[in-house]
């Protein structure tokens, strides 16, 4: 056990092996290094702590998230009302930034990972901190180190910036292959992060897929209990209405103004628009929806927090994702697992593996308001070709699964290891 003095503190939970899996075999000893608990990671470092191949220890930078904080995008204070500690070994690492927070490079400065690494005898280091900040190079020095293989990635798909700073795309041209190259696996969540690796002269040996995913079961099950009536209710929308729904922070590139102005453009009868999440752009949607005279007929939730969201995306229709940039936009997965049908620009990276057009739900133009104004009408003017959509989709995110999250992570282990 470490202690706060040696830069962590430690918690334990039972880990049994997964039903039907064999346990003769050694496990594989894997450190995953974490910038903070995440709703999207905890139920994945469950399910690998219950691994019969497995015995995994999270290193947490900070308790971002399972701790309130004040959430600069959001604008209010956040923490997730789900177990995000529980079921699984994890240690906090002592963080010495002077300005401690996730994002930035200076923001994790967390020395006691270099301990961890070189003290304990695992067979792999995990990174998902990012490579900008300072623990990742404290973490992936300490692994070259000891000769311990190293694995991380991005969730990107494109060079270009989310900010538009045109000097980074030359930059990141130069410096990811040389990035990448030095981890001996590097993690795609999907399939346009493992294109992009591939540009950059990645071997297709050191690319390994892990679906970006939820844990599915989870969502279902919640889904499952929902009553849609009521929650119309208490929106104060009419049981039979049509309910279109963004679901993300109301920040400048989830272009959440596209939405309601294709919104107002398609001007389907009984039809309301739905904002899910809060943020810098919140007032001024509400005032274009009064210029626009649509806005009896949009309703603002503010911030919801994750045990709610499931009786958000069952309550409506359709998700609409029109961001300029969205690497993958795990929204996706969400609403087509609670059973609603998804429009998305051509920049939401989910698109590539989640959402065929015309299948399991509409990709348009990013910024082309009319084709976006099209795809509502198109989606919410036809209930039988809506409830194709729908099914298609389930079906769809059941293939795109926690379970082969978790076996493509152990393969790619057990491909690393058995090099050593």
């Amino acid at each position: 056990m470490l202690c706060e003095s040696e830069g962590a503190s430690m918690m334990t939970a039972s880990a049994a092996p997964a039903t039907g899996e064999k346990t003769s075999e050694r496990k594989m000893r894997v450190l995953l290094l974490c910038s903070h608990p995440t709703q999207y990671g905890s139920p994945m470092w469950r399910r690998f702590s219950q691994h019969s191949k497995l015995d995994v220890l999270v290193a947490y930078c900070s308790m971002q998230g399972a701790q309130a904080q004040m959430d600069p995008d959001f604008g209010v204070k956040v923490a997730w009302d789900v177990p995000l500690l529980d079921g699984y070994p994890w240690i906090q690492l002592k963080n010495v930034s002077p300005r401690p927070r996730v994002g930035g490079l200076f923001g994790l400065i967390n020395p006691g990972i270099w301990k961890v690494i070189r003290a304990e005898r695992f067979d792999a280091v995990a990174i998902f901190t990012g490579y900008m900040c300072a623990t990742f190079w404290i973490a992936l020095a300490a692994a070259k180190l000891s000769g311990i293989p190293v694995m991380y990635g991005t969730d990107a798909t494109t060079l270009h910036p989310i900010d538009g700073r045109g000097w980074k795309t030359p930059v990141k041209k130069y410096l990811w292959p040389r990035l990448f190259q030095m981890a001996d696996m590097v993690i795609a969540p999907s399939s346009g992060t493992a294109a992009l690796m591939r540009s950059l002269n990645v071997r297709e040996e050191k690319i390994t897929l892990m679906p970006y995913v939820v844990d599915n079961d989870w969502w279902i099950e919640n889904a499952s209990r929902v009553d849609r009536k009521s929650v119309r209710r208490a929106w104060g929308i009419p049981e039979d209405a049509r309910v279109v729904l963004f679901c993300a922070k109301l920040q400048p590139w989830k272009q959440p103004q596209d939405l309601l102005r294709a919104f107002a453009s398609a001007n389907i009868p009984n039809t309301y628009l739905v904002y899910a999440g809060d943020g810098s752009l919140r007032e001024p949607l509400e005032r274009e929806a009064k210029e626009l005279g649509v806005s009896e007929r949009v309703r603002f939730l503010g911030f919801v927090n994750q045990s709610a969201l499931p009786q958000v995306y069952c309550s409506s229709d359709v998700m609409v994702l029109p961001s300029e940039y969205e690497a993958f936009g795990v929204v996706v997965n969400e609403a087509m697992l609670c059973g609603c049908p998804v429009i998305v620009s051509d920049r939401v990276g989910a698109r590539l593996d989640l959402v065929q057009g015309g299948v399991t739900g509409c990709v348009y133009p990013c910024g082309d308001i009319a084709s976006l104004s099209s795809c509502l009408q198109k989606m919410l003017s036809d209930p039988a070709w809506l409830f194709k959509q729908r099914e298609a989709a389930r079906a769809r995110i059941a293939r795109w699964s926690p379970e082969l999250y978790v076996q493509s992570f152990v393969d790619a282990v057990a491909g690393r290891t058995s090099k050593r």
